[in-house]
């Protein structure tokens, strides 16, 4: 897999992507990932890629060419599956959608920043939209970095027991169970001895009714939604 982040600040994205999982993954092969300075795609010699916008709105407004520039170079060299803009107004991302995206072989993201970038990108060059939640961050590159960690976690490889990113929550739509190691007991709280039992029929129907608790409790929102589909 190829993911090629785009983006006004690419120093915000050198700790997030050069550290844990996501770096394993890249020395291991299973992914690469390519930062692009959106600066190096305009001939402004201050190498501005913003401008004021139309309208007399307030902010400063991601100009279309540097873009265009950018992915239209990057789609000359490659195929990719989706070119993703991160922005408040997007798609809700969830785990649904980062295991979709896992399974494609090469995207785009663009980093919004300032007030936005000019719609004609939206419009012309973007595939999809993406938002992390409904609140506004001085960029994307923080949630292009979320976006990075939700979909690099879960490719075959990526972790050392595949099997412990299946049990997440929301891979099946509900919360995870509660969960406990080492000591059984500390300052008087026990963790519940059906755990500590070894029969594993017994453990699976426990975990089983934890996560529908905990989600009934927590979010029923997801409950809401696992009865629509």
């Amino acid at each position: 897999m190829r993911i090629d982040i785009i983006t006004v600040l690419p120093e915000l994205l050198v700790s997030p992507l050069g550290e844990s999982i996501v770096s394993r993954a890249q020395a291991k092969g299973l992914v690469e990932i390519v930062v692009h300075n959106l600066r190096d795609y305009t001939d402004d010699r201050r190498r501005q890629v913003d401008d004021y916008p139309f309208g007399g709105e307030a902010g400063m407004v991601m100009m279309v060419e540097p873009i265009f520039r950018c992915i239209n170079k990057l789609r000359s060299e490659r195929t990719y599956d989706e070119v993703i803009y991160t922005s408040p107004d997007g798609l809700r991302y969830d785990q649904r959608e980062a295991n979709r995206l896992s399974t494609l072989e090469n995207i785009i993201i663009l980093c919004g920043h300032y007030k936005g970038v000019d719609h004609r990108v939206r419009e012309h060059l973007i595939t999809r939209e993406i938002s992390i939640g409904d609140y506004v961050l001085t960029g994307g590159e923080l949630a292009a970095a979320v976006v990075v960690d939700s979909v690099v976690r879960i490719l075959p490889g990526a972790i050392g027991d595949e099997a412990s990113a299946l049990t997440d929550s929301f891979q099946d739509g509900l919360l995870a169970p509660p969960i406990y190691t080492r000591p059984a007991e500390f300052n008087g709280w026990r963790v519940p001895e059906v755990l500590l039992s070894g029969h594993a029929a017994n453990i699976e129907r426990w975990q089983e009714e934890q996560a529908l608790e905990r989600t009934r409790a927590l979010r029923p929102d997801l409950l809401e939604l696992l009865e629509k589909l």
